[in-house]
């Protein structure tokens, strides 16, 4: 590459970096289905076919603003994730760390969160490009999950025994806290369900059982459902305590998705 090309390639970085902070400024303050890319063009002093160049239409720059927002969050998560391993830490204090990671980052970026867990935008349909980037933050805890699994560490739903399924041994005697008593065999979901967990095992290419992807597929609705209650002010005047509700509520996370 030359010097002009890469002062090219720079110069369009950096003027498509400030459109996307501009674009997310709009967000904050009118919400996404009322961004403008003549708004956008006029806040950074450019006609709006320059900026057409960069984004040919609303759609366009919109899949960029969700596909950023959904690696910051699964950068997020890889990181706690990858931290709490490297502290030799167990899988609950992994899935714990996880789910903080993530309610960190919402709490810092409640209108990107807003974009890619609340309402839909009236009129756009993400494409498929944005599906890797949505699973980063999935596939942290189904990392958790398989790994406990190959452990012995994971009750699996519908198991006809008290125990792992994986290699290992039976489970240890309930303990008080919030989740199922881990000495009741969890239900397995049903037949059709299965299917669908067993098809996307088999896309992620993770070593875990149909039955134990459907708790975790129910598990990661829930954890986001707290989520969307704290920041779109559902717990205000209900919860006072938020960080010691959320950890609470994270370990019966853990508990219902299988975790020892």
């Amino acid at each position: 590459m030359t010097k002009i090309q890469g002062a090219r390639e720079r110069a369009r970085g950096e003027i498509t970096t400030a459109i996307k902070d501009e674009a997310r400024r709009q967000l904050a303050a009118h919400g996404a289905a009322k961004l403008s890319l003549r708004a956008v063009a006029r806040e950074l002093g450019m006609v709006s076919s320059a900026l057409y160049r960069y984004f040919p239409n609303r759609d366009d720059l919109l899949t960029a603003l969700i596909t950023d927002s959904y690696d910051a969050l699964g950068a997020a998560a890889e990181a706690a994730l990858a931290h709490s391993a490297e502290q030799g830490d167990a899988h609950l204090a992994r899935w714990q760390a996880v789910c903080r990671a993530v309610r960190g980052w919402a709490l810092d970026h409640p209108h990107e969160y807003a974009l890619i867990y609340g309402s839909p935008v009236p009129g756009y349909a993400a494409p498929e490009t944005t599906t890797g980037p949505a699973a980063r933050a999935a596939l942290t805890l189904i990392t958790i999950a398989a790994d406990a699994y190959a452990a012995g560490a994971l009750r699996v739903p519908g198991a006809t025994e008290d125990r792992c399924a994986g290699p290992g041994a039976g489970f240890p005697a309930a303990s008080a806290g919030p989740g199922p008593d881990p000495s009741v065999p969890l239900p397995a979901a049903p037949a059709p369900v299965l299917v669908d967990t067993r098809d996307l095992t088999e896309r992620l290419d993770v070593a875990l059982p149909a039955a134990a992807m459907a708790q975790l597929a129910a598990v990661w609705a829930q954890l986001f459902g707290l989520l969307s209650f704290e920041l779109f002010g559902q717990f205000d005047g209900v919860i006072a305590a938020r960080d010691e509700f959320f950890d609470h509520a994270v370990v019966g996370l853990a508990r219902t998705a299988g975790l020892v």
